[in-house]
């Protein structure tokens, strides 16, 4: 049987839906937190399973005849290490033999703050001893697309990218290479995954004032006048600290590659940045 964790967010339906695809419903195990939210799966034959985090001891009992598993990497920064651990743990308990994790855009010399995690997760992988995948995603184009709405408000786009290339691609993208790879060969490997098409901030600004016809520029801030900004807008400060240290470092090109793994993987291009900025602008 195959197994996504996260299965309620928005990478986890998308890779649902893409492993669906392909795999019979109930060959699949959906686990989340609250099992209630993917009632309409259920229906559908999906197992659906709670599968928390922080309740370590029920983790192993979820992952019962699960012998794949895409491991989605928990939203709570600060706690994803501890985290993720318990869930390998849990999957040598339960005799999963394969894993695909998402990572980080090269995890392993990433300077982002973000990159911590991954790299101690990418390490948990390695010690256990299971064959396991790396799937090392770039940035979500929808990363941006959520500042949308207030860049149209104000006419201006804030971030602290400079002119840094961000080879951002759809999480559909990213989805349905997680789904590809855990269906396919059962081998240890890294996979550097992010779009065909880089774009600046002040490229996706442009973009977005064409889109919605009324005019927006990017404005580039120091890190910790942007993070101020985030905060002034309601952001939590370690959220807010954490996004504009990652715009900082795209900056330096953290975010960009042209390897195109990732078009290669699924088959066809990635989205283009354009085509999810208009439907998240559009509806």
């Amino acid at each position: 049987m195959y197994a996504i964790t996260g299965a309620s967010g928005h990478l986890g339906r998308l890779a649902l839906n893409a492993l669906l695809e392909t795999i019979a419903p109930a060959q699949v195990v959906a686990l989340a937190r609250d099992p209630a939210k993917l009632a309409d799966l259920a229906a559908r034959g999906v197992q659906v399973r709670r599968f928390d985090y922080e309740a370590p001891q029920t983790l192993a009992p979820a992952l019962a005849g699960v012998e794949r598993l895409l491991l989605i990497s928990s939203s709570e920064v600060g706690k994803r290490g501890r985290q993720h651990q318990a869930v390998i743990d849990a999957a040598k308990t339960a005799g999963v033999g394969f894993i695909a994790y998402t990572s980080i855009l090269h995890a392993d010399t990433n300077p982002m703050g973000l990159a911590a995690e991954h790299r101690a997760t990418e390490a948990a992988l390695r010690e256990s001893g299971l064959a396991h995948a790396l799937l090392r995603n770039g940035w979500y184009t929808e990363n941006y697309v959520q500042s949308a709405p207030a860049a149209l408000a104000h006419g201006a786009l804030l971030g602290s990218a400079g002119e840094g290339e961000i080879s951002g691609a759809s999480r559909a993208d990213y989805a349905a290479a997680a789904a590809k790879v855990l269906t396919g060969e059962a081998a240890t490997k890294v996979y550097e995954l992010a779009g065909d098409e880089a774009f600046t901030l002040a490229q996706f600004a442009q973009a977005l004032s064409d889109i919605a016809g009324k005019p927006v520029v990017y404005t580039d801030l120091p890190e910790a006048d942007y993070a101020a900004a985030l905060k002034g807008a309601g952001l939590p400060a370690p959220v807010a600290d954490m996004l504009a240290e990652s715009d900082a470092k795209a900056a330096k090109g953290s975010l960009f590659d042209d390897s195109r793994v990732l078009s290669g993987l699924i088959g066809r291009p990635t989205t283009p940045f354009k085509e999810t900025l208009a439907t998240g602008v559009k509806g």
